[in-house]
């Protein structure tokens, strides 16, 4: 075993070490390089049994989306040899420090990251373009050494100190070399059930360590609950998307780690497709991107300006059951993770989750504390408050920094502790009384109450038209989702007995290509007295034409959970609003106004063989919304 490790550090030999969860050993693989254009060319051949693809954050363009390109390879290390070492004799040969290091602080200052921040709350959420959006930072270095023997020092002190990572590992390949500890899944493929891993919501421990009050602050924190809920929701939109029957929301769940405690949920679906193609359907996790995931990938490319390199892509552990005649799939997103390259320059990104209600200083904060970890490992000492990086930023000096005591740093109460208090575990499943549960129970099974009507959901970059999808099936109907680039009034299917005008960002009464598709989608659908429900976007864009003034809110219902009166029974449905349509006490002639209780914004619409809704029927936040969602397509086909 020895020998293995020693030429590991000795050579130029491309390899990875895997630790899973809390398992005992740790897989030592290697074997080939291959590096591949797309998600698709990964080469599970008949040969193969073993196949790590480490997949850029820039591969997102396999699915449309903007993004800053640096030709960072999509590589596949085909693995010729799998050995399983065990934890203990690993640590024994990996180096018991870290090689030298110089810090040269974050890329971006704390003061121009919380500018960032409130820029991206007033001209991004505050306009429309999305609930909430990751935006990333860097903390930059030099090592000294190999990076083949920096990485597995970093491997070792990640394994000492780490507590709680979904994987620890360590790779190395030509021009690529990283170690990381990330805390979260993006999806595994196993028997043909997808799961997937929301993680949102961070408390971060003071120095003294984690305590049952703080962890009660931190779940009955307004922000952090809303901001797990939002990645719920775009998540089941991906889970809609590649199952045929849904997603399941599972938890939620605490993820006590050595600096931070996150919240969680699981997210469990089958599937048939191919694990290439569920790879690309769902590149990548909301949580380091935002959402709706088209336009806060947009959004990232215009704010950010630098690519991401592998920041928040992932890396897929192909593995043949041979048995089944099937690949299963064991994904996390490389977060957490330090980059080097073969000049000895370290990179440590982290971001975190702007909503509406953030504070700038508290999201700086955030960032330092998730690198935090990975610094500590590589050499960069903690301290103060909330693990707070004790290094200049990028207004400062580079300074060297010694190499910490490779022991764990002792805790008064470990995390793990806390979450398992009584009051800490019940406070937190009180989330789900929030929640649908038509997401909570097993997916499957129909409901007739639309059996034989034929839908057509026209997606606005927005792909809750993916989960409406799933529940008019549940109810029966034959839905389809068809993007509204290619979406043709003229064609047949502008004859399904149904037509729903999907949400999306965006302004409703600009004239951009988007918003202009769907205008004349709602245009025509009317002119034919043929039924259409509008949502959200749509619906506003629905209220503009009818004649009604639409104004931006000053304080976006992004990702909020709104009761209501609608259509003379209360309702309780998920907003995802930033403009309302506003209307006079007195209704206009021909149709039917729902205003918010105490207000004059719009939240619904009704007349001969239309409607329209500002929530989201189809949202996890929405309890009602199945049946908003029945009682409103029977009104309109009646």
């Amino acid at each position: 075993m020895a020998s293995l490790i020693a030429d590991l550090l000795t050579s130029a030999k491309p390899f990875a070490l895997i630790r899973r969860g809390d398992e005992p050993h740790v897989d030592l693989l290697t074997g080939t390089i291959t590096d591949v254009d797309s998600t698709a060319d990964i080469p599970l051949s008949a040969e193969a049994q073993t196949i790590l693809a480490l997949v850029p954050f820039r591969q997102i363009a396999e699915r449309g989306f903007d993004v800053v390109d640096d030709a960072a390879p999509l590589r596949c290390l085909v693995a010729t040899e799998r050995t399983p070492i065990t934890v203990e004799d690993l640590l024994a040969q990996l180096p018991p420090r870290p090689p030298a290091f110089t810090a040269q602080g974050f890329d971006i200052a704390d003061q121009q990251y919380a500018e960032q921040v409130k820029d991206v709350i007033r001209e991004e959420i505050g306009c429309g373009e999305g609930a909430n959006f990751v935006i990333h930072r860097s903390f930059r270095g030099q090592v000294e050494g190999p990076a083949n023997q920096a990485v597995l020092a970093w491997l070792g002190a990640l394994l000492r100190r780490e507590q709680g990572a979904y994987w620890t590992y360590a790779v190395f390949t030509p021009g690529v070399a990283f170690a990381g500890a990330s805390p979260e899944r993006h999806l595994t493929i196993k028997g043909g059930v997808v799961t997937m891993n929301p993680i949102s919501g961070t408390y971060r421990h003071p120095a003294e360590g984690p305590t049952v009050p703080g962890m009660l602050r931190f779940l009955t924190d307004a922000k952090e609950v809303d901001e797990l809920f939002m990645v719920v929701d775009e998540e089941l939109k991906l889970m809609s998307a590649i199952c045929p029957r849904g997603g399941r929301v599972l938890g939620p769940y605490l993820k006590p780690m050595s600096k931070v405690t996150h919240t969680e949920y699981l997210l469990e679906g089958a599937t048939d497709k191919d694990p290439r193609e569920v790879l690309r359907h769902t590149m990548f996790a909301p949580t380091v991107t935002g959402s709706p995931m088209e336009n806060a990938c947009t959004v990232i490319a215009r704010r950010e300006k630098r690519p991401r390199g592998y920041y928040a892509g992932v890396m897929a552990l192909f593995e043949r059951d041979q048995a089944a005649g099937r690949w299963d799939v064991d994904a996390p997103i490389m977060i957490r993770t330090a980059y080097v390259d073969g000049a000895g320059r370290v990179s440590v990104p982290a971001g975190a989750t702007l909503v509406r209600h953030s504070d700038p200083m508290s999201e700086v904060a955030e960032t330092r504390t998730k690198a935090a970890g990975v610094l500590a490992a590589i050499g960069v000492q903690v301290a103060g408050d909330a693990g707070v990086v004790a290094v200049p930023d990028a207004a400062g000096s580079p300074v060297s920094v010694a190499a910490p005591d490779t022991a764990p740093a002792p805790q008064v109460v470990s995390s793990g502790e806390v979450a398992e208090d009584p009051q800490v575990k019940r406070t937190l499943m009180y989330r789900n009384e929030r929640l649908a549960q038509f997401w909570l129970r097993p997916q499957g099974g129909q409901e007739p109450a639309l059996a034989g009507l034929g839908i057509t959901i026209v997606d606005a970059e927005d792909h809750f038209s993916q989960m409406l999808a799933h529940q008019l099936r549940h109810l029966g109907a034959r839905a389809t989702v068809v993007p509204w680039r290619t979406y043709d009034p003229a064609a047949p299917s502008f004859a399904d007995d149904i037509i729903v005008a999907g949400p999306g960002p965006g302004d409703p009464s600009s004239t951009e290509p988007r918003v202009e598709a769907l205008r004349r989608v709602i245009v025509h659908r009317l002119a034919a007295n043929r039924p259409l429900l509008a949502v959200c976007l749509s619906h506003q864009i629905l209220c503009h034409h009818l004649g009604l003034d639409l104004r931006q809110l000053t304080r976006p219902h992004q990702g909020e959970q709104i009761t209501d009166n609608l259509f003379g029974r209360p309702a309780t449905l998920g907003y995802y609003n930033t403009f309302t349509g506003v209307a006079p006490l007195t209704d206009p002639a021909g149709y039917e106004v729902v205003r918010r209780m105490g207000t004059d914004e719009v939240i619904a619409l009704k007349g001969p063989r239309f409607a329209s809704l500002q929530g989201h029927p189809e949202s996890a936040l929405s309890t009602d919304g199945l049946d908003v969602l029945r009682t409103v397509l029977h009104a309109i086909v009646a």
